[in-house]
């Protein structure tokens, strides 16, 4: 019983020491470097409070990809930049860029605010 306790220890030492784990570190910009923003970039807000703002209006998470077509329609060299709040959750803005490259935009900036 004894031996098979310390095989048990040795085997989880030796699978303990292989296992890695991997992550991936984001560091925001600051909010002083969103407002250099080009005057052709599609605005979108993601705010604290999980609404967003496209050319300062509110919209329904749903219809962000038809908002940016329409947007995109009528400034085809445009590109979108997203402002997300620094409290606002990161799977709200990563729906918003799921939903601004179904809609048929490659060209996405990244900034904070608040």
């Amino acid at each position: 019983m004894l031996d098979f306790c310390l095989n048990l220890l040795i085997f989880f030492i030796m699978t303990a020491v292989f296992i890695k784990e991997y992550g991936l570190m984001v560091n925001r910009p600051s909010g002083t470097q969103a407002a250099k923003s080009g005057a052709s970039d599609i605005a979108v807000y993601v705010l604290a409070s999980g609404q967003i703002l496209i050319e300062d209006r509110v919209v329904d998470p749903r219809a962000v990809r038809a908002n940016i077509e329409r947007l995109h329609a009528a400034k085809p060299t445009s590109g979108v930049l997203i402002i997300a709040d620094k409290n606002a959750l990161s799977e709200w803005v990563v729906g918003v860029v799921d939903q601004v490259h179904e809609g048929g935009i490659q060209n996405i900036t990244f900034g904070t605010s608040g």
